[in-house]
């Protein structure tokens, strides 16, 4: 189903229950970025990045997701008191991804992008960096604000083999995040800034910034200024 939201044209496609929003760039070969959402925010994300004067860029939301299990790489206590526990499905939503819902979106697209990127926020931020382990199709990646908080993670970064180094890898966190008392989430900045010093020891051109607030502040402004970085030549 093809749909205009004001500026934005846009494709929307149901793939085993999940929404798959396209926002083709405006060049055959306009490099795509993949973005797991909770709802909606594709074309606000859209329109801010082509107010920032990037390139031609293709935009593909995944949203209607099974949020603390697809993105979620083990299972994971509760965050907070009466809150729901990650059960790790991190690994089948990832072939999902990559052996259906790409082929599918990228069929709507009009052409072949010259690379393909990741990017998500908060737990959808952790599953684009653990993609990076499970698969060789994205070649930049963006955590924003990312779940990097989650038990064994670090460690996991830096024992593990990638499938694939990225050209270039984005972090970001609010400055307030890892000012809390709950002993999951305040682990966020150190684990963030070491994993960030990890891959940069590696080679890759990474940067990590700090925006003001906490994790819920301008959720859809900082996912955009993520993905400008993104593409950057």
């Amino acid at each position: 189903m093809r749909k205009q939201e004001g500026m934005v044209i846009m494709l929307s496609i149901t793939i085993h229950g999940k929404t798959i929003s396209v926002f083709p760039g405006k060049s055959p070969q306009a490099p795509v970025i993949y973005l797991n959402t909770v709802s909606g925010e594709g074309p606000q994300i859209f329109e801010q990045l082509h107010k920032t004067g990037i390139p031609d860029v293709s935009l593909i939301t995944i949203s209607d997701l099974d949020w603390n299990h697809d993105l979620v790489p083990w299972d994971t206590p509760p965050v907070f008191k009466n809150a729901a526990p990650c059960t790790g499905g991190a690994d089948e939503y990832l072939r999902l991804l990559t052996d259906v819902i790409v082929p599918s979106a990228e069929s709507e697209l009009p052409g072949t992008p010259c690379w393909r990127g990741l990017a998500g926020y908060s737990l959808a931020g952790l599953f684009a960096v653990y993609a990076l382990y499970g698969t060789d199709a994205f070649s930049r990646i963006a955590s924003i604000s990312g779940s990097l908080w989650l038990p064994g993670i670090k460690e996991y970064v830096v024992s593990h083999k990638p499938r694939r180094l990225p050209d270039r890898l984005y972090f970001s966190l609010g400055d307030k995040e890892s000012k809390t008392r709950n002993p999951l989430l305040k682990n966020v900045g150190e684990n963030t800034q070491a994993i960030y010093s990890y891959y940069r020891s590696q080679g890759v051109h990474t940067v990590f910034e700090l925006n003001p607030g906490n994790h819920y502040n301008q959720a859809a402004r900082r996912t955009a200024k993520g993905i400008a970085w993104l593409l950057k030549q």
